[in-house]
């Protein structure tokens, strides 16, 4: 296959390109290129979950690239159980929690209260103009209080309501059950009630996005790794 331009890989990477099984196996068989289309598919996934447990965006991107090498250099091992958008991602979040822990800022948990109170969700979906006027400043309130969270809160509440992935995903990616996720997205939300919930608006969608310019710095440090790396088997 001719060597794809950026137009024809920012195209591929879109919602409706190329299925991730197809890339998956067209990498397996030789076409190392097409990796790139892996890449930027998930690097504003992997790159929030990985903050959201780290608190720290260059260790973050740190964790990207090293889950996006060991995913190649696994890349035969996915057996297509689950989805590889969740695969992937357990990856990045068992890297980005080794990190946590050898930096030992690993913090404690507490048991959720079954018993408090429902909480209404907090993301409004309405376009508010009069929230637009001061969306920049709500969203620098928003991951404020996100980064104030204790990591097991914040990375389900990232995957959830950031993310938008299901609370099965959002289980199977951080290996605990559908249960616990419930909870402590329920505990995240009362945690961030009081400051957020009647000002969060629709800034929530552009939070800790990662700039293009930093997307292209990932695939190349990943591809430089790449090249020096084992291939996987096909």
């Amino acid at each position: 296959m001719p060597t794809l331009d950026r137009a024809e890989v920012l195209a591929l990477a879109q919602p409706g390109g190329m299925p991730d099984e197809e890339v998956v196996s067209r990498v397996l068989a030789g076409e190392l290129a097409l990796f790139e289309i892996i890449i930027r598919r998930y690097n504003q996934r992997l790159f929030r979950v990985a903050r959201a447990i780290l608190g720290n965006e260059s260790e973050a991107q740190d964790v990207m690239q090293e889950a996006y090498v060991r995913a190649y250099q696994h890349l035969e091992q996915f057996a297509h159980r689950a989805r590889f958008s969740t695969w992937l991602t357990r990856i990045a979040v068992n890297e980005a929690l080794a990190l946590h822990r050898r930096a030992k800022k690993f913090e404690s948990f507490d048991p959720a209260d079954p018993e408090s109170a429902e909480v209404p969700a907090m993301i409004s979906k309405t376009e508010d103009p009069e929230r637009q006027t001061y969306g920049k400043e709500m969203k620098a309130l928003l991951e404020a209080g996100i980064d104030e969270l204790p990591v097991e809160y914040r990375s389900v509440f990232v995957m959830r309501e950031i993310e938008e992935m299901s609370t099965a995903e959002t289980a199977e990616a951080l290996e605990v059950s559908e249960e616990v996720v419930k909870t402590r997205l329920h505990r995240g939300r009362a945690m961030l009630r009081e400051v957020l919930c009647s000002r969060v608006g629709a800034a929530h969608a552009s939070a800790f996005e990662l700039h293009l310019s930093r997307c292209d710095a990932v695939v190349r440090a990943v591809f430089e790794r790449l090249r020096t790396s084992s291939r996987p088997a096909g």
